[in-house]
């Protein structure tokens, strides 16, 4: 086991105040001193051929083509026989630290063992919002993950991520599994504390770019430069670029822990790691929309595609396939390469990915107003974005078309040579449940955290569930056979309470057509910090940083069990849930008991609500303010115009 650092270090965390229901403790986390888990480790192999530019090789002797979604992939379902297995042991250790009282979780998984179907497999899912949504996603990943100091005392579950199947992100929330994976799955503690300073430096805007010199300004148009360099590369091999190869790149130098963000690194070289290969970690999938240009709108039923490290596609029936990640931007037609067609590698970075899961700069587009940038600023930035999106270019382009010709009858790309993405969340499901509710997988209960800005104070109302469920309904049959439990409507989860604490929805199996997982949903609220910033919040000093972490962690853990000290126990419940239908054994009276404390009752309350104004439920950390606003206004002007509107 390794040794691990503080979430945050001591000078991050203010002395507290007292203002809560929560019984003082002391911080998750004080003190970096000793570990040796404190360098972020560089991922051992990128392996992009050229770069950010993608290259055109000789194929395999199995050349790679489109299959049918009607199973998971061959080598996905190889890996889980490895992962299944890795997690009974962290589950079995989780339980007997929990322990249910009356029940024994840990012979309850040897008994079943031999049985690989009746044991519960766990899903993470960590929504949209921009850096906000990576911070509190953050917390969340650290109180799951027992590498973490403390995160295995009475009243944590930490051995939560390393019990789970899959791990899905969203935007921000991808941001965050991206960031994980693309640097060696390091704990959130080592990219916090990471004494080289080259990753989650937020406090410089995105905008602004790293520090590399005494003189920002040159500093940001060297860094903007760069940028251009690389997306040119692309460019000038023959591919389309659009606005999210510039923000895929900005990104990158901000995640990745890797000399000019990492230009050559590429999703697919996550299946070529040992941690992942040996079944160390999750499953991780990012999820983008299908939007053609020209709509600035998507709707419901909007195709919803997945990346995972082995395949890119969608489960929706209208393209219904899938093709290998490491492969996309090879020439397809029809499902297959032409015998005289090359194989492309390297289009799949791993920035571009994680920009396209979170296009975000159509957003800036959309909402510019509300963004942190200074007001003789804002039209010019205005005017250069869009000039990018003059075409269009807003999207993410993925041409050529993989699924160009495949399933013509159905899918509204198939004679399109262009296929673009955007944002997971532009259809309003910001939480990326899609690829974790899907039959094949079995998904026994989805642990949902839920960061987005719904209200107009920038908390969440159950939006995100609300469209899944819906989607899950819709007459069009583009849920194509996907079952997902009854919630409220976002009114209720104010009016309720819902979105203040965890709540778990399709407690009862029975109450949908077909089994569906169990929602553990946990919306970002404010236990010890207000963590409701704008999702434009460009940048966020060391403290917000810091404060954000420490809320998410406190959100999902309940105050370390201190709000209620039978949550860890409930947690465990809801692990065990559907594999105790399964193998028809008798719920235990403690299950029961956090089933009807937690379990949505099917109450409603649609009224209109009041002003939502949370109170914290914690002691509020004190002095973790100042948020950087000063996004360098000569930066942004001469590096955009510069160098982007330069190279129209």
């Amino acid at each position: 086991m390794v040794s691990i650092t503080s979430l945050t270090s001591k000078d991050e965390i203010a002395d507290t105040t007292s203002a809560s229901s929560i019984v003082p403790r002391e911080p998750v986390i004080v003190s970096n001193a000793g570990a040796t888990f404190n360098n972020v480790q560089i991922r051992a192999a990128p392996n992009a051929p050229n770069g950010y530019t993608p290259e055109r090789q000789d194929c395999p002797a199995e050349r790679p083509r489109i299959r049918s979604a009607e199973e998971l992939s061959a080598a996905e379902i190889s890996w889980l026989d490895t992962r299944r297995n890795k997690t009974v042991d962290a589950m079995r250790d989780l339980l007997q630290r929990i322990a249910i009282p009356g029940f024994d979780g840990p012979e309850y998984l040897t008994t079943h063992a031999n049985n690989q179907s009746a044991l519960p497999n766990i899903a993470i899912a960590a929504s949209g919002g921009g850096w906000r949504a990576l911070l509190n996603g953050a917390g969340a990943i650290a109180a799951f993950d027992s590498r973490e100091e403390d995160s295995t005392s009475p009243g944590h579950i930490g051995g939560l991520l390393q019990s789970s199947t899959y791990l899905g992100g969203l935007s921000g929330g991808g941001w965050l599994v991206g960031s994980l994976f693309n640097n060696n799955f390091t704990t959130v503690s080592a990219l916090l504390n990471d004494p080289s300073n080259t990753v989650w430096r937020f406090e410089n805007s995105i905008f602004r770019g790293p520090d590399r010199g005494s003189v920002q300004l040159v500093d940001s148009a060297r860094y903007f430069g760069t940028i251009q360099e690389q997306v040119d590369g692309k460019r000038d091999a023959g591919f389309n670029t659009s606005l999210t190869d510039y923000w895929g790149r900005a990104l990158s130098f901000q995640l990745i822990n890797a000399t000019d963000g990492g230009p050559a690194y590429t999703w697919s070289s996550i299946a070529l790691a040992d941690h992942f290969t040996q079944g160390d970690t999750p499953f991780p999938v990012l999820v983008a929309d299908g939007r053609a240009p020209n709509e600035l709108l998507i709707s419901g039923n909007a195709t919803v595609y997945e990346f995972n490290p082995y395949e890119f596609g969608t489960w929706d029936p209208t393209t219904f396939g899938f093709v290998p990640t490491e492969f996309l931007g090879s020439n397809f037609s029809n499902g297959v390469l032409a015998p005289n067609v090359d194989c492309v590698r390297g289009f799949d970075n791993s920035g571009f990915l994680m920009g396209t899961s979170s296009s975000l700069f159509n957003q800036f587009l959309l909402n510019l107003d509300n963004t942190d940038i200074p007001d003789f600023a804002r039209s010019f930035i205005a005017d250069v974005l869009g000039a990018i999106g003059e075409d269009n270019n807003d999207i993410a382009d993925y041409s050529p078309n993989p699924f160009y010709g495949y399933n013509n009858g159905t899918s509204p790309s198939a004679q399109s040579g262009r296929l673009t993405l955007v944002d997971g969340g532009e259809d309003l499901q910001n939480i990326p449940l899609h690829p974790l509710i899907q039959p094949n997988r079995h998904v026994d209960v989805i642990f949902a955290v839920d960061s987005s800005a719904d209200t107009n104070n920038f908390w969440p109302n159950g939006t995100a569930l609300v469209a899944t469920y819906e989607r899950s309904l819709d007459p069009s049959g583009i849920a194509n056979g996907t079952s997902f439990p009854s919630v409220p409507d976002t009114n209720s989860f104010v009016n309720l309470g819902l979105n203040t604490r965890p709540t778990f929805f399709g407690c009862d199996s029975s109450n949908t057509s077909s089994v569906a997982p169990l929602i553990v949903y946990l919306p970002n609220s404010p236990y010890v910090f207000q963590s409701n910033l704008s999702t434009f919040t460009p940048s966020y000093s060391p403290e917000v940083r810091s404060g954000i972490v420490q809320n998410g962690y406190d959100v999902v853990t309940m105050g370390n069990g201190t709000a209620d000290p039978q949550w860890p126990v409930c947690v465990g419940c809801a692990i065990l849930s559907r594999s105790l239908e399964r193998t028809e054994t008798t719920v235990p009276d403690a299950c029961a008991q956090c089933f009807q404390r937690y379990c949505w009752d099917g109450t409603t309350n649609s009224t209109d609500p009041a002003p939502y104004q949370p109170a914290f439920r914690g002691e509020a950390i004190s002095g973790a303010v100042g948020m950087r606003k000063d996004v360098t206004v000569a930066a942004v002007v001469l590096a955009l115009s510069t160098v982007l509107l330069g190279s129209m």
